[in-house]
């Protein structure tokens, strides 16, 4: 069948950005649809450039089939270097990862990537040259250790005209009035100061140029050590109570360095915990949170669950979804993660206690933590242009070393770890469970988590402000006169035209707060495919099973042994914590004022729409939680289009607000899992193969066990 039906005729050629260039590629690819185990596909070029690997057919060059949320940059079919994760090669159905040199070609290539898409293209009838060029030319620009100004973000930066609107909202903290202005913002002002002591990195290449110290550290203390030991400021409360971070001292230090190192931080200590300040807490996250490298292995196992490479495959995961999603962990560091950020904001909104949150180089998982608790406390840190301010704040600007936790360049897997898109993972739990609280949406999420990997942006490219200024400079390109202009992550119209940013932006944002009764009892969906962790099949207690007095019982009367891995009992929380997290959830939410998350086991839930989106069998077509948003919009934007009518001599159509309803047509053929998924693939499950009755029939103990619940009478879709 595949040799009768003929390869494209008609030249289809790679539309090429600015800087971009073509390496190697291959024509009479064949790509397989990944929905099913039979060989349907489509024949057509696979080409490898300085930016991204492509796969050119007959419906790249037709403009017909266009979808609502198009992306301007990376296609449907495209893979950006940064994002191939692990490349495969078939020999005789035989999977091998493919790195370095190759001195056998494979007839089958499988690109996994880090967006959790898969590729899968068979070489069989591509000419035995054009296999060799287009393979070795992918691992090698994809795989291989390279420079950092071998990036196409500088290529990009030179040959691109900047031309994009000045409409941006966000702060960047590039300057001393941008830190002044959020100190103003948070009324921190009276006890803390904007320092310039670091103008020309002279105290540290890791610090920015700017940042935020008690009025009472003088200058001498924060060259003396590099900047280590110094409390520097994240944020400050209603009460005046503040988010503090530090950068601890090596541990492995000679006698009388240690006891000069102790005597230093003491003094800080003395002279941030008197008067004018709050007590202080502080709080080594090295010791109470998972190391970076439990968070890389928690997530590596993670993502297997999603790299799929066929139905068979998924209908197979499927009996046993609970064990192997428990046994990745990665739910339960989100969880513990959450935690920390409640027992934080307890101390600044109860306690008024400053916290000072302390890690080896204060650019980790302080991150996530200072965040959180951002988002959770400061209604601003919930609006798009906030988010992205804290973002720039805590992370671009505050030295996530983005280049090396990323692993962008392939110098070192030791240093990789998941450590932004953590963050990402439990604000979507919180978008979730409070959607009218965000001005943003869980699609916005998930394509500013694609976006880390799209080298045309500088935001997630560096690993410090000072290595950013320092690679500015385009000297060594002739076509570059002046410093390179690097674009930001932060204006979307270059990723996205106006209808498909509508997506990003929430309709449903309550604008002012909305202290009604009512919404806090909202139905709850039930899961499409079971994407949280039940606690038991039992019906749940009414009980919060969160902290340890409550959950004691629990665990020796209802549900074994089993229900400990979901609670971190470790350290006992004190009583006001217990008293704090029940007394919040028993009132109304205030959308605009404290937001504290739901922690309990099944209240974690997998991120749907990032990490199922690419597999057809997970979509409901015309369900889902689009079914409901749809209709909702239906009503919004026919109430828009009266107020039109109504207010047509102010010039109010909403056509021109940023916050425009987008237009969702045929609401019952939208998939659950859009503006990902449309309907182009359809998928139905399969009768249980014969082998998972095989096994089911040998296992006679598989239905007694706690952590498989396997219900054969209905899918878990």
């Amino acid at each position: 069948e595949i040799h009768i039906k003929e390869p494209i005729e008609k030249e289809v050629n790679p539309c090429l950005l600015p800087g971009e260039l073509l390496l190697c590629e291959a024509s009479t690819v064949y790509k397989y649809m990944q929905e099913d185990g039979s060989n349907r596909g489509t024949y057509g070029k696979l080409v490898c450039t300085n930016f991204k690997i492509s796969f050119l057919d007959d419906d790249s060059a037709s403009d017909d089939n266009e979808p609502q949320f198009k992306n301007k940059i990376v296609g449907e079919n495209d893979i950006t270097l940064q994002c191939v994760d692990q490349i495969y090669g078939v020999y005789d159905e035989k999977k091998k990862l493919l790195t370095g040199q190759l001195r056998k070609y494979p007839e089958k290539l499988i690109i996994y990537c880090k967006d959790l898409r898969v590729f899968n293209f068979c070489l069989r009838y591509t000419k035995e040259e054009e296999v060799k060029r287009i393979v070795s030319g992918i691992v090698h620009h994809s795989q291989t250790p390279k420079l950092l100004k071998r990036l196409f973000l500088f290529s990009y930066a030179s040959a691109a005209p900047n031309n994009t609107d000045g409409r941006n909202q966000t702060v960047m903290f590039e300057t001393l009035e941008d830190w002044r202005d959020e100190l103003e913002r948070t009324k921190g002002n009276v006890k803390y100061k904007a320092v310039t002591t670091n103008e020309g990195y002279r105290v540290s290449e890791k610090l920015p140029l700017y940042f935020v110290v008690p009025i009472c550290i003088s200058e001498e203390s924060i060259l003396k050590y590099e900047g280590r030991g110094i409390p520097i400021w994240c944020w400050s409360c209603h009460n005046g109570a503040a988010l503090l971070k530090m950068s601890a001292f090596p541990k492995e230090q000679d006698d009388s360095t240690s006891q000069m190192q102790k005597a230093f931080l003491d003094g800080i200590y003395k002279t941030i915990s008197k008067p004018p300040y709050e007590l202080l807490k502080m709080d080594d996250l090295s010791s109470s949170l998972p190391s970076l490298q439990d968070i890389q292995t928690a997530y590596t196992r993670f993502k297997q669950l999603f790299l799929i490479d066929n139905s068979t495959d998924f209908w197979a995961t499927d009996v046993k979804w609970f064990s192997l999603l428990e046994s990745t962990n990665w739910l339960e560091i989100i969880r513990r993660v959450l935690k920390k950020a409640i027992e934080v904001a307890e101390c600044l909104e109860i306690q008024h206690t400053n916290v000072l949150l302390i890690e080896e180089s204060a650019t980790d998982l302080c991150c996530v933590i200072s965040s959180l608790v951002q988002v959770m406390m400061d209604s601003h840190s919930r609006t798009k242009s906030g988010f992205q301010s804290l973002i720039q704040k805590e992370w671009v600007i505050g030295g996530h070393g983005f280049l090396d936790r990323c692993n962008h360049l392939h110098k070192s897997e030791k240093e990789e770890a998941p450590v932004f898109l953590l963050l990402l993972n439990c604000v979507w739990q919180l978008v979730q469970q409070y959607p009218p609280a965000f001005e943003f949406t869980e699609t916005y999420l998930t394509v500013l988590s694609d976006s880390l990997y799209v080298p045309i942006f500088s935001t997630f490219f560096f690993n410090s402000q000072h290595q950013r200024d320092t690679n500015k400079s385009g000297e060594s390109l002739k076509t570059q006169s002046g410093p390179f202009r690097f674009l930001t992550v932060w204006d979307w119209s270059v990723q996205f035209d106006p209808k498909a940013q509508a997506f990003l932006n929430n309709p449903l944002y309550a604008e002012k707060p909305k202290p009604d009764r009512s919404q806090r009892k909202t139905a709850r969906f039930k899961h499409q495919r079971q994407l949280s962790l039940p606690l038991t099949q039992a019906k749940p207690s009414t009980k919060r099973g969160f902290f340890r007095e409550e959950t004691d019982h629990l665990i020796k009367n209802i549900l074994g042994k089993r229900i400990g891995k979901f609670i971190n009992s470790s350290d006992e929380p004190p009583n006001s914590l217990r008293e704090f997290y029940d007394s919040w959830h028993s009132k109304p939410v205030d959308y605009h004022g404290l937001l504290l998350p739901r922690i309990d086991g099944p209240e974690i839930k997998v991120w749907a729409q990032r990490y199922l989106r690419w597999i057809p069998e997970a979509q409901l077509h015309g369900g889902g939680t689009i079914a409901t948003a749809a209709k909702v919009l239906d009503l919004m934007e026919e109430v828009q289009s009266l107020q039109v009518k109504m207010d047509e001599e102010h010039s109010q159509a909403v056509s021109g607000d940023v916050h425009s309803v987008p237009m969702l047509r045929n609401s019952a053929r939208l998939s659950s899992l859009f503006p990902f998924a449309l309907l182009q693939r359809q998928s139905v499950k399969p009768a249980l193969p014969t082998s998972t009755w095989k096994d089911l029939e040998d296992e006679d103990d598989l239905v007694k066990r706690d952590d498989e619940f396997v219900d054969l009478s209905g899918d878990m879709l």
